[in-house]
């Protein structure tokens, strides 16, 4: 008995749509990762990129739960001495929705090559506007 190993050429990739009006934002991140890494499908190899594009539409209307609207912070290090930024959710919220679910998608993919590949999958906009219709993504219900 032998382990299956798609070839690149056997990767089917999608497209899929996702709405994040008024989702958690955990759930939603794991969500996305899973359909960036492809474990929804038969396919799945830990090692290989099976996953799907996935685009995120009203990136602003993610919500998160408890106290994390106040308390949640995110920081940013340049290298150099008083280099350390921090932002808060709020403060990010209003200048850089995007961000908020590609931060919280990063730390559920791989760090490495392969996290980054995946990365490259992902389209965050903050409105319900977004330039893939050309590919014609399926939406799905979380």
């Amino acid at each position: 008995m032998k382990t299956y190993i798609p070839k690149e050429a056997d990767i089917e990739r999608e497209w899929v749509i996702i709405d994040a009006t008024d989702k958690v934002l955990g759930k939603l991140a794991v969500e996305i990762a899973n359909h960036l890494r492809g474990r929804h499908k038969p396919t799945y190899t830990p090692h290989l990129d099976t996953g799907d594009f996935v685009v995120i539409i009203n990136a602003e209307k993610v919500r998160v739960t408890g106290n994390k609207a106040i308390q949640k912070t995110y920081q940013s290090y340049s290298g150099f001495m008083g280099g350390q930024k921090i932002t808060t959710y709020a403060d990010m919220m209003a200048r850089k929705p995007e961000a908020i679910i590609e931060h919280a998608v990063w730390g559920m993919v791989p760090h490495n090559r392969l996290g980054r590949k995946l990365i490259g999958k992902l389209k965050v906009y903050a409105g319900a506007e977004h330039p893939h219709t050309a590919q014609q993504p399926t939406p799905i219900e979380l």
